[in-house]
């Protein structure tokens, strides 16, 4: 349960779906002086070196973000462009943000993180690269802090939940863990990140999500082709709770990306 390590994926396509998004709903959120919370349920390890060998094992990172900035989707207004500048300029030209890194890129002085990641190397790690931010890490169930943690104090904010879905069971249990962590924290952005998989697994979990009726629920789903022979993923989704309005644009955007490759 805790084999998983996002280094072998980091900055693939799927990483590129997600991150843009969630950029983007962070720069939303920003226009706003008030002060906000950015909370993660599995943060892996933060930071990840495109050059380091498990990257290069794989090509996904080539096949991603690699080919994502070739073909120029972001401009360098973007906010997941202006992340990675941000990170790069830190950490060298080899480095890829995670979605802490990316909040942390972004977020302001005023703003509170909070990261939890149960894998103990991927924890020290994570600490270790969001020491600089003033940020929380903690070696924690990630649904567990949640609930412990929401309604979180600035009220304002957004939750990310993004599993490895090692265990079946979690597409069964994911429905219901966001019910009860919206209704303890109405006004929150809430974001699920999903993989697309060559058995539709996602399939009733999605249904279920949507059967809810949450406020301003918004589902996002690119299609792309296995990075490998005998890969079993084929997309990647995104389901996300009180979705800020022209959200819907910049995922049209990337449909017509995804869908011309």
């Amino acid at each position: 349960m805790l084999s998983y390590q996002h280094i072998y994926h980091a900055g693939n396509l799927a990483d590129v779906q997600k991150h843009a998004l969630l950029a983007w709903v962070l720069n939303y959120l920003t226009r706003k002086d008030k002060p906000l919370t950015y909370l993660e349920t599995h943060s892996g390890r933060g930071l990840y070196k495109l050059d380091a060998v498990e990257a290069l094992r794989t090509g996904e990172a080539a096949a991603g973000i690699g080919r994502a900035q070739k073909a120029d989707w972001f401009d360098a207004d973007h906010p997941l462009s202006r992340a990675i500048a941000a990170v790069q300029q830190r950490q060298g030209s080899v480095a890829y943000p995670g979605s802490p890194m990316i909040a942390a890129s972004l977020l302001r002085d005023q703003d509170s993180l909070h990261f939890a990641e149960l894998h103990p190397q991927e924890h020290a790690a994570l600490a270790m690269a969001m020491s600089p931010y003033g940020a929380k890490v903690y070696q924690q169930d990630g649904y567990e802090l949640a609930q412990s943690l929401l309604p979180p104090t600035p009220r304002r904010g957004m939750l990310l939940i993004d599993p490895s879905y090692e265990v079946k069971s979690e597409y069964d249990r994911l429905p219901g863990i966001i019910a009860k962590l919206h209704r303890k924290w109405n006004v929150g952005v809430i974001a699920l990140w999903y993989p697309l998989l060559s058995d539709d697994r996602h399939r009733a979990m999605v249904s279920a999500l949507k059967a809810q009726n949450l406020p301003k629920a918004f589902c996002h789903e690119v299609r792309f082709d296995p990075v490998r022979e005998g890969h079993r993923m084929v997309g990647s989704g995104m389901f996300i709770v009180n979705a800020p309005f022209g959200l819907e644009n910049e995922a049209a955007r990337l449909t017509k990306l995804f869908k011309a490759l």
